[in-house]
């Protein structure tokens, strides 16, 4: 079904632009999983509220961060979501090949939009990108490409986008899992991520940042590691089932090596998130009758616990506060399970049209960000009217976004997807 046009009321119904809006996210697109939409619209509005209070409300985030970490909340909230989802959906397909597929058309039409617009306002002075101290254009290039930069010594283009390079390591890991025919285990994985983080912790183990790229250098890392990945994903696509398990094999200890030894995130926090997202996964296995209710609560509270336990022993440290980490992350939690507890019910069709756009708003609004602090500038002090005008402006530009780009991308990803026949 087609999404109606974004075009004036009639006369005899005028509609205020809030109407209007309203309208139109709540015909976004198809409902999928209703609660698990309404999840990801939560969190994308939690990670732009973040991001944006640094312009418009500045003294109302020192306030809060402290107690609250509200990007954390939004990002592990994203990461249950994946969890749950990835998993299931390259057991369905029963294909590799069929997955990455779908994963390519999913993620990279809307990645290369944003980074080209950025690069373009780049070029006309309107905004400055980072930082890349001597690090080349081409390694630069080649590192965002494979979506794992944050992994490899590469600071990422946007913000944003360090939590993709977790997310491509997953993919990894779950098509590791299913080659070797593992992938039942997701609460094992769970448990055993969260437990190396407390170990990690509680030993005082501790990496500097991008270490591994400090040992063997950041270009000769990016090199291999992307070469790795590619032969990874092709053998894993293969048809012959030991190049299929030689190929997930691969890019599985390529994920687990980059994850720990070299994210910028602590080392504790990197298998934590691992954990997180494999507990997503063992919760879906619970409600399809793979596993048990039993073993998902508890693989829930060891990776609670062990994620707790990790914060509180690292302590406070710059932009880190253990309350604040702690508190966003149980929160997160809770909201997944009270979701979960009402996926039977019928969710408002606003939350799942903000769920089906969530991609747009959580890459396009760092870009207009950007735009807004290099030429308004920010805020000296609180304005919460701009910071509702920024949503104002945002939402409708992110329904463009992915009704010409992630919408058309997805369609051409279902068509190859089509035409391949499973090894």
């Amino acid at each position: 079904m087609k999404s109606p046009p974004l075009g004036p009321a009639s006369p005899a119904h005028p509609r205020s632009a809030l109407s209007r809006l309203l309208t139109a996210l709540a015909s976004a697109g198809p409902a999928r999983v209703g609660w698990l939409d309404a999840l990801r619209g939560i969190a994308a509005l939690v990670v732009v509220f973040d991001h944006s209070s640094y312009t418009f409300m500045a003294d109302f985030r020192r306030e809060v961060m402290p107690q609250f970490n509200t990007s954390r909340y939004g990002i592990m909230v994203f990461f249950l979501v994946s969890g749950y989802i990835i998993p299931a959906s390259l057991e369905r397909r029963g294909c590799v090949r069929t997955f990455w597929i779908g994963r390519v058309f999913r993620v990279y039409p809307l990645w290369a939009a944003v980074v080209a617009v950025l690069l373009a306002a780049h070029l006309l002075g309107v905004v400055e990108l980072r930082d890349f101290g001597q690090q080349g254009a081409a390694s630069v290039a080649v590192a965002h490409a494979t979506m794992l930069q944050e992994l490899l010594g590469t600071p990422s283009l946007l913000l944003v986008l360090w939590t993709l390079s977790y997310e491509m390591a997953f993919y990894l890991l779950v098509v590791a899992l299913f080659t070797v025919r593992l992938h039942q285990r997701s609460a094992t994985v769970a448990v055993g991520s969260a437990a190396l983080a407390a170990v990690s912790v509680t030993a005082g183990v501790v990496l500097p940042a991008s270490a591994l790229s400090g040992l063997v250098g950041t270009v000769p890392l990016i090199v291999s590691a992307s070469i790795a990945m590619g032969v990874a994903i092709c053998c894993a696509s293969a048809r012959s089932p030991v190049l299929r398990r030689l190929g997930g094999v691969l890019g599985g200890v390529l994920a687990l090596v980059l994850v720990s030894f070299n994210g910028t995130v602590p080392l504790w926090e990197g298998l934590v998130i691992l954990a997180v997202m494999f507990l997503g996964t063992a919760v879906h296995r619970a409600e399809n009758g793979q596993s048990t209710w039993l073993r998902a609560a508890g693989t829930a509270v060891m990776v609670v616990a062990c994620a707790v336990g990790s914060a509180y022993w690292y302590g406070d440290g710059d932009h880190f506060t253990r309350r604040g980490w702690i508190a966003a992350f149980l929160l997160a939690v809770l909201t997944f399970g009270a979701a979960l507890l009402s996926r039977h019910r019928r969710i408002p069709r606003i939350w799942t049209g903000l769920g089906t756009i969530s991609y747009s708003i959580y890459l396009v609004h760092p870009v207009l960000l950007a735009v807004i602090d290099s030429t308004i500038g920010r805020r000296r002090q609180d304005d919460p009217a701009l910071e509702v005008a920024f949503f104002a402006v945002l939402l409708p530009l992110c329904l463009l976004t992915h009704r010409c780009v992630e919408a058309p991308g997805q369609a051409w990803g279902r068509r190859l997807a089509g035409r391949v026949r499973p090894p």
